[in-house]
């Protein structure tokens, strides 16, 4: 069981980026790598509440890289801690029956302010074996990046 960390300094305040962890509609645009599309399916905003989403691959040639099917890796997640504008815990089950992802991956999202900055750190443990760290880690990196972005852009359409 692998695990990674990845932190990114996000001009946005805390609230906000809070809210784009907190809004499925947020979601479902900044939290796939750039490869992939999102869906939310259901969310529940509160601890032992959670969310269904799923990822899509575009690429043709990923048509069998799918975690869940074919292009799709759709999982589950079971909020363990919901501290307003500051952290975010959550189980994340992937819904696969391929043993190498099966388990209960743990995502710990830290958000710190400083200034009109704000320091988001995403950390991973218990990361199934079959999914490579390094992978794991990239992608991480990806989605910080479009939360950047989305965030930005919410704060001056504002």
């Amino acid at each position: 069981m692998g695990s990674t960390q990845n932190s990114k300094k996000i001009k946005a305040s805390k609230e906000t980026i809070y809210q784009a962890f907190t809004s499925p509609e947020a979601l479902a645009i900044w939290l796939a790598p750039n490869n992939m599309t999102g869906k939310v399916h259901h969310f529940d905003l509160r601890v032992g509440g959670g969310y269904q989403m799923s990822l899509f691959y575009l690429n043709q040639e990923d048509d069998e890289s799918g975690k869940t099917s074919g292009n799709e890796d759709k999982f589950t997640t079971r909020f363990i801690e919901l501290t307003p504008f500051t952290r975010i815990i959550q189980a994340v089950i992937f819904e696969t029956g391929n043993p190498a992802f099966s388990g209960e991956m743990i995502m710990d999202v830290m958000i710190e302010p400083n200034g009109e900055w704000t320091t988001v750190t995403i950390s991973f443990r218990n990361i199934p074996a079959g999914l490579d760290p390094k992978d794991n880690e990239a992608g991480t990196e990806q989605s910080l990046a479009k939360l950047a972005h989305y965030v930005e852009q919410q704060s001056t359409s504002l």
